[in-house]
This record gives structure tokens, sequence and C-alpha cells, in this order.
């Protein structure tokens, strides 16, 4: 199961991610809380929020790649790490000296998005660099379970913090616990990298990356279920903040235990997937299944009636959407040429959070509108409609083929004898 570890590069990379990841977290309760005390609890102030926040990467992922094929990616990463970190600390002194203001959050939102929007295709397509390929699999899976394991205790962390010393601290320890990657990073052994060949700078290159995901139907494929998935169904960090708030009137405890609840599945999901690498590259039909299922648990969770069984319902849908977001991840990366990894990354995560301008906002007013359970109902038919969607023109295409069951056998034979 932890195969990848082995290799000390990796777990320099995944000691310090695991530090980031839970300081990601605490900053992104605690962001999404200060925006609703600052603007009275107003819905659609969040979804502004996460919007900006998410913007640059509709203008920038696909820059980042083409720069991922070009540069050295440590080094990279390195640089884009002390520029978040940086963002942290600007908002952690403001927020602690009592004159920040919710137009301060927005602005650094868009400096943050900028570094965001680099920093995502930088650190998926290093991934296969410093494992190789044989455990880009087990690697992925490892990094989502390092993931959910902090967003697992970071909620529940920073719901606690808020009420003890409010979120200006927690901003200010995002900043120094983002120090242990710049740490792991700058101790990685450069010569054990398993290098992508660098690309010479030319004209064209970004055109070359999405004409080479263009003629891939199987990879384009994966890329639309992403986007509707991640724009529709994926909203929680607008949607649980909105529910704990307006529909159950809870704290930012409360707010905390819900993102915890959600991240336990998450987590659950991501184990399983760490144990389903050792079988090699994960089927089409369990990606098509786990989008299929994310979106009928997220539409049973709309209608959940209680504070108590809104949260257990969450656990399910996160282990749904991690099985998804693992099994899309690691088919993209497995398909793709070496030299195209960059920016075949820049595009996937383009499509996977460069929906979020449009979705974070429409979520945020179908809340303001319909009450805070509507984003959750329409979000998981959107996300269950494009898996059946994905699953007929890959069938049509003969990218996937149906189990053909011993019923089915009997049933074929009954019609020839017919």
């Amino acid at each position: 199961m932890f195969t990848s570890l082995r290799v000390r590069n990796y777990r320099l990379f995944a000691a310090g991610n695991l530090l980031s990841n839970l300081g990601t977290w605490m900053q992104r309760i605690a962001q999404d809380w200060l925006v609703l005390v600052l603007t009275d609890n107003d819905p659609l102030a969040l979804g502004i929020a996460a919007a900006l926040q998410f913007l640059p990467t509709v203008l920038l992922s696909l820059w980042a790649g083409v720069l991922a094929d070009r540069l050295d990616k440590r080094k990279l990463l390195i640089w884009v790490q002390v520029g978040m970190a940086l963002c942290a600390v600007v908002l952690g002194v403001l927020d602690v000296t009592g004159v920040v203001q919710v137009w301060h959050v927005y602005v650094l939102c868009v400096v943050l998005g900028v570094f965001f929007a680099v920093e995502v295709p930088v650190r998926q397509s290093f991934v296969a660099e410093i494992v190789g390929r044989a455990q880009v699999t087990n690697a992925v899976a490892l990094n989502s379970t390092s993931f959910n394991l902090a967003r697992v205790v970071g909620p529940a962390i920073a719901g606690v913090m808020i009420i003890l010393i409010g979120t200006g601290w927690l901003f200010l320890a995002n900043a120094a616990l983002t120090g242990a990657v710049i740490i792991g990073l700058l101790r990685m052994d450069p010569a054990k990298l398993h290098r992508s060949p660098k690309i010479p700078r030319r004209k064209g290159q970004l055109r070359e990356g999405l004409s080479y995901v263009r003629q891939r139907p199987d990879i384009l494929s994966v890329m639309v279920l992403v986007f509707f998935v991640a724009t529709f169904g994926m909203t929680f960090f607008v949607t649980l903040a909105v529910v704990a708030a307006n529909v159950f009137h809870q704290d930012a405890a409360g707010y905390g235990l819900l993102s915890t609840a959600l991240a336990v599945g998450t987590f659950t999901g991501a184990l399983w997937a760490v144990r389903r690498s050792a079988k090699g590259r994960p089927r089409t039909r369990l990606l098509l299944g786990s989008a299929f299922g994310f979106g009928v648990l997220e539409i049973v969770v709309g209608f959940m009636p209680t504070y108590t069984t809104f949260a257990i319902a969450l656990v399910p849908v996160g282990f749904a959407v991690m099985t998804f977001m693992t099994t899309a991840n690691a088919t993209v990366q497995l398909a793709v040429a070496p030299e195209m990894r960059g920016r075949v990354m820049g595009l996937f995560i383009l499509v996977f959070v460069g929906g979020n301008p449009i979705g974070a906002p429409m979520t945020g007013w179908m809340a303001d509108q319909w009450g805070g359970r509507s984003p959750f109902v329409i979000g998981g038919a959107i996300a269950a409609l494009a898996a059946v969607a994905c699953g007929v023109v890959l069938i049509r295409r003969g990218g996937v083929r149906l189990p053909v069951t011993r019923w089915g056998k009997l049933r074929v034979l009954r019609t020839q004898n017919l």
C-alpha cells in the first residue's frame, strides 16, 4: 500500500505536504468564516470570495502547464510556496490587528489564486518525476490520503481555534506550516528524480497541448466529466458554510464539524484508493460509477432533515467524490506522454477548479434564492447526469465495456434460439 514511501524524495515531499495541507484547511475554514462575519452571513459574498480565488486558474493554469514542461519543477514549486506563505502572513496580520475588511480578503484571494494556479499543475506533474511511472497511481493515492487526513483534522482544529483565538492566528499558522513544504523540497536529491524531458521554448506549445488532448478521446472524456462534477457538485467550500450558518444555525465549530464529516469520507476513499493502486491502472467503469454515485448521494444529503443526519450523510459523499478524483487523476497521468504531462495536467486543473468562478457565485445565488439545501440537490443531479452522458459516449466509442452477467448470456442464447 505504501510502496512510494520507500523513495526518500517522496517521503520528504509527502511529509511537507501533510503539514502544509493541515495549514491550508485551517486557513480555508478561517477564511470562509471571516467572510461570513464581515458580511453578516451573506452566502453570495462567500461565493464571490471563492470565485476570485479560483478565477486565476482559468487564466493561468494552461500556461503553468507549459512552464512545468519547460522549467525545473522543484525550483518552481519552492518559489510558489514562498509566495503562498506571504499571502497568509498579510491576511493574518490584517486580521489580528483588527483592520481587515472584506475587500482585503477579496484582493488576497486573487493573489493567492495566482500562486495556486501555478502550483497545482506543477505539483501534480512533479509527482511522476519523484517516484517514476510505475508508482504514479500509488503516489497519487497517497497524496490524496495526506490531503484528506489534513482535511479531517484541520477543520475541526480551526472550528475550535476560531472560537478561542479568532481567525487571524490561523492564517499565520498556515504560513508557518507552508515552510515544511519548502524545507522538504530543498532537502530532495535532484539526481534521483525521474525527470521528464524538458521542452525548448518555442511558439505554439500551448496549442500543441490542447491539440494532443483533443486527439485523445479517452483523456477528453475524463476532462469533460471532471468539469461538470467539480463545477456543480464539488462546491462544499460554499455550501457547507451556508448550511451550517443559515440552515442549522451553527457556529464556527459546527461548520468545522461538517467539514470534518465530509473529510472522514474522503480520507476513507483515499485509503481505499491506496489499497486499490496495487492493482494497476484504474478502470473507466470505476470512474463513471463513482461520479454517478457521488451525484446520487449528494441529492440524498440535500434532503437530510437534521444537523446530525446531514453530517452522517456527508461521509459516503466524501468517499464517492474522493474515489472519483483519485481515479480521474491517475487515469490522466498514466495515459499521457511524459513530455506532455505538464500541459495536460494544467488543463486537468483548469477543468477541475476553473469552473469555480461560475459554480461558486451560482451556488451562493441558489442558496439565497431557494435555500441552503438546493445546491446539493441541483449539483448532485448535474453530476449524475454528466456521468451517464459520458458513459454513453464512451460505450459508443468502445472506450468502456459493460460487464456481461450470467443472466445476460442466457438472455442472448434464448434470443438466438427464437
